[in-house]
């Protein structure tokens, strides 16, 4: 439990990410590296989305029966 709520700096990008924001040293660079986040977290919304999805229609499927 004492986990979850301690933070620590992490570097969890992938090596070819790393290099695209590191090559952008200009005043660019935050918009690139902004947007590379943002498209990490589409990425791991969409499975939770379709199996959300999924269970609901579910769930509204066996509430007929």
């Amino acid at each position: 439990m004492l986990l979850t709520f301690q933070s620590a700096p992490v570097q969890a990008q992938c090596a070819m990410c790393t290099a695209t924001v590191e090559s952008s040293n200009n005043e660019s660079g935050d918009s690139i590296a902004n947007g590379l986040n943002k498209g990490i977290l589409y990425l791991m919304a969409i499975p939770y989305v379709i199996a959300g999805c999924v269970g609901f229609f579910w769930y509204k499927y066996s509430r007929k029966k």
